[in-house]
């Protein structure tokens, strides 16, 4: 696509960049054909291509509006149309300079102002977080149905982590909120590597993984906590860990990104890319390992919803489908899996109408082959599917570990 940027356009600090990513799309469509919201809504301003077009009309000087920032807040980030791209377009990283851009110059009604400053004093904090959760489930006949969908319906207390020190060693990311919403997915996998011969050392210094401030309207803070996370966890990395595992595939997602995100940053860039490349998935842990010590023989009739994080920004898609199958849980039929279920970090509360939508769609197909519990590898997605009180959901590896003999 040719490409003219503005005087002030030229000098933003990614201009090369997003000049770069304009250029490579042909304007084809064929992303339109998977993007979720373009299905719902029928506008081509709400599809990628749309999306596209919007932000070179605003990187060629072209005027700004609430408009404009309407169609960019409504994209869920999902990543879909990267996987379905035949020219290799990198949209989400357009996207992220796209919208810097728009909310620099459009500001927002007051009430959006206050939700999205609301959940970045919040939700990046696991004890406020916490707290917040405990008193809410004490007050949960008081609230309205919107907030009572948002805490867990059953909390499952984590069990004991365990307490011998492995030779091979890997450290984890604990997570902002799933410590609170689903506190036994972290010991679970603990507990299962350790039956592997690993070692799960948490790092306390580490926090937020930085996505939550950088998706709303607050990159730099998001930066910011990228840059403490990798001071965090450079101890451990010098004393040999062999990965820096995510639970959350929506955390992955974004820790593998470090190194491109602070690339220009001459004291965190050869850092950052260190993280980045030993950034892995539980999935991608495990699926190396011999399965068969762990002694599983499983039965259970299980949905997998692969997050969007995990096939479309991770590219691992049917990793994890594999690895239960292996372990003999049965797998049903899930009709679109390539959709986003309307999570999408904290869309479900910045658009709560269209985030409702896509969740009732994907649970309709991930309960079309009438399994016992839906399982899936981002709490975000976890927490947005239970919220609906119909099939349970759970983490996978929860499963695994009660399969443990």
């Amino acid at each position: 696509m040719q490409t003219t940027l503005s005087e002030s356009a030229s000098h933003l600090p990614r201009a090369a960049e997003a000049e770069s990513i304009l250029r490579t799309c042909v304007h084809c469509g064929f992303c339109n054909a998977t993007c979720p919201t373009y299905q719902l809504l029928g506008d081509e301003l709400d599809g990628p291509r749309g999306r596209i077009y919007l932000i070179k009309q605003v990187l060629e000087g072209n005027d700004v509006t609430q408009k404009t920032q309407q169609h960019l807040d409504r994209c869920l980030s999902c990543r879909n149309c990267e996987t379905t791209c035949p020219s290799g377009v990198d949209y989400h990283n357009l996207l992220d300079i796209g919208r810097a851009v728009v909310d620099a110059a459009v500001p927002r009604p007051l009430g959006q102002r206050l939700l999205r400053e609301g959940l970045r004093q919040t939700v990046p904090h696991p004890e406020l977080f916490k707290s917040l959760v405990n008193s809410g489930q004490v007050f949960r006949a008081l609230l309205p149905g919107t907030l009572q969908s948002k805490l867990p319906r059953n909390v499952y207390p984590a069990k004991p982590r365990p307490t011998t020190l492995r030779e091979r060693q890997v450290l984890m990311l604990e997570g902002c909120v799933q410590p609170s919403l689903s506190p036994n997915t972290n010991a679970a996998a603990a507990r299962v590597l350790d039956r592997l011969g690993i070692s799960v050392i948490a790092s306390r210094e580490a926090g937020c993984c930085g996505a939550v401030d950088y998706h709303l309207d607050a990159q730099a803070a998001g930066l910011d906590r990228a840059r403490r996370n990798i001071d965090a966890w450079w101890p451990g990395i010098e004393k040999g860990a062999e990965a820096i595992v995510q639970t959350a595939s929506g955390c992955g997602a974004f820790i593998k990104d470090y190194g491109h995100l602070l690339a220009s940053d001459p004291a965190y860039a050869d850092k950052a890319k260190k993280v980045s490349a030993l950034a892995r998935d539980l999935v991608e842990v495990l699926r190396d390992e011999p399965l068969e010590k762990l002694g599983i023989h499983a039965s259970q009739r299980v949905a997998f919803h692969c997050p969007c994080t995990l096939q479309h920004g991770q590219k691992l898609g049917g990793a994890v489908e594999a690895l239960l199958t292996g372990l003999g849980f049965n797998l049903t039929s899930v009709p679109d899996g390539h959709l986003c279920c309307g999570s999408a970090g904290t869309y479900s509360l910045t658009q709560p109408e269209l985030s409702r939508q896509l969740r009732d769609n994907k649970l309709n197909a991930l309960e079309s082959g009438h399994p016992e519990v839906i399982v899936t590898a981002n709490i975000g997605c976890q927490s947005h599917l239970d919220g609906a009180g119909r099939t349970p959901v759970r983490h996978w590896i929860e499963l695994v570990e009660a399969a443990l003999p």
